[in-house]
């Protein structure tokens, strides 16, 4: 098999030539590698290696044999090191165990080739992290991946693997799958693990899932590893019938779609990210759907403040815990200025401040969840422009306060992070693409536990809306 073969599958394919003996995993894992070769010194997406193994479980998993790729924050996987993109964690932790997402990776049939580049700690919207450097997007390598997955979009896009994890935490694998033209799902809340070691990342807005070309891919890998594990502290219901079967299964009724391109106090919106959202929206009429403009109404100054509060008081705690349990000291040498700020305005904090943050997240999620009551679907654009260039978004900038800092963020991608406090689920699909040629995703805001209306949703949009055939300038399919 040659390197633009191997790319032209996706996930599903590649392991249906496993089954068919076209293939071989171990002739795949030999593929992905030379694909790391020629491509990662012009995109910088995959920071270590891992020696692959044969793939877990039967013959008749989902991804036999499939490269994949695990992002280098939260999920860690047996003797692979993690050093969640800071040099406070740099080479001093190796994973005793894998996480119980990362055995469901593997019983998947997924073969683990490397970890994936990351900012420090997540918190950003680009990867450019002092530790190892930018990941470049394979669109325009003067531009931004997206962050905090930017690794694993920039290797699925240029086609190193068909899919990579991913996490979200205020928009981390919406925000680069929409910047590298993939398919990027927030599963809700619950729907996948992220234990033994967490119980509730980030105050329970952390989520766990992935990147992926297609759509089929996502919600096959999602139908192979959602569910509670052992320990959870709350288990959602399950879904009435496989994912896989929603992307493709005919239109159950006529939904309520409404969409807004409103980037509230923090952000002015590109005019290409709106016209895309009302181009995909008359799309979504066409289809027979019921579409009109309009927005959930919520205090966007309480969700700063509970975001605020909830980002300081994790990353502190995450940071202090990560050095006692390694040995070092935490200092603005080891950490970046933005991300120290965040420790610091942490450490301020009462525990009625945390109490106060809870209180004010309850209220602004009562007041998103009653505009779904309304509305099935909410479309936005997932960032406020096309791909931004490398630098803009400098986590080591100095002057910036913890408050200066998410305003930041928040001016950049302003749509994602509301759909982390309310944990709904959330989808990034590259419907779009701007006057350069670069991907704008798209996203679809679904109810809570309701995954399977977005991938009917999306199912139907990728028929008439196909990105299938979309390449990026860095690519397997070039060498």
């Amino acid at each position: 098999m040659r390197l633009d073969e191997y790319a032209a599958h996706d996930g599903l394919g590649l392991a249906a030539l496993v089954r068919r003996g076209e293939v071989s995993a171990a002739e795949l894992a030999t593929l992905a590698q030379a694909a790391i070769d020629a491509l990662n010194p012009r995109i910088n997406a995959v920071i270590g290696r891992v020696a692959a193994q044969p793939p877990a479980g039967d013959a008749g998993a989902p991804f036999h044999g499939v490269p994949f790729l695990i992002k280098d924050l939260v999920l860690h996987a047996q003797g692979v090191p993690c050093d969640m993109g800071s040099r406070l964690a740099a080479g001093a932790f190796t994973a005793p165990h894998d996480t119980e997402l990362m055995a469901r990776f593997r019983a998947a049939g997924l073969v683990t080739l490397g970890r994936t580049n990351t900012p420090e700690m997540g918190f950003n919207a680009t990867t450019e992290p002092l530790l190892y450097g930018a990941t470049r997007n394979p669109w325009d390598p003067s531009r931004s991946a997206g962050g905090s997955s930017g690794g694993s979009a920039a290797a699925v896009a240029a086609g190193i693997v068909p899919l990579a994890h991913a996490n979200d935490g205020g928009g981390s694998i919406r925000v680069p799958a929409a910047q590298c033209g993939l398919v990027g799902l927030k599963p809700t809340r619950g729907r996948t693990p992220v234990g033994p070691e967490s119980g509730m990342p980030l105050h329970d807005m952390g989520i766990e899932h992935a990147v992926t070309r297609t759509l089929r891919d996502c919600a096959a890998l999602l139908d192979a590893v959602e569910g509670p594990a052992s320990g959870d502290r709350f288990a959602i219901a399950r879904p009435a019938r496989p994912y896989a079967e929603e992307v493709r299964r005919a239109p159950p009724r006529r939904l309520r779609i409404a969409f807004h391109a409103d980037g509230g106090a923090h952000a002015v919106v590109d005019p290409q990210c709106r016209a895309a959202v009302e181009a995909v929206a008359r799309q979504c009429e066409a289809l027979g759907h019921h579409v009109e403009a309009a927005r959930p109404a919520y205090d966007e100054a309480m969700f700063d403040r509970v975001n605020l509060t909830y980002w300081s008081s994790f990353l502190a705690g995450a940071v202090f815990g990560l050095a006692a349990m390694l040995g070092r000291q935490p200092s603005p040498e080891n950490l970046e200025a933005c991300t120290w700020a965040s420790v610091q305005h942490g450490l301020s904090l009462r525990a009625v401040d945390l109490e106060e943050a809870d209180v004010l997240a309850n209220i602004v999620c009562r007041s998103v969840a009653a505009f779904f009551d309304r509305y099935d679907v909410l479309l936005t654009p997932v960032t406020a422009a096309p791909p931004i260039a490398l630098g803009v978004m400098d986590c080591n900038r100095s002057g910036l306060d913890a408050a200066g800092w998410l305003h930041e963020v928040f001016r950049h991608v302003p749509f994602t992070a509301l759909y982390n406090l309310t944990g709904q689920p959330a989808m990034s699909l590259p419907l779009a693409t701007s006057a350069e040629g670069l991907p704008l995703g798209m996203q679809l805001v679904g109810r809570w536990g309701d995954e399977a209306t977005l991938f009917n949703l999306g199912g139907q949009l990728e028929q008439v809306m196909p990105w299938a055939a979309r390449r990026p300038a860095i690519h397997v399919a070039t060498l």
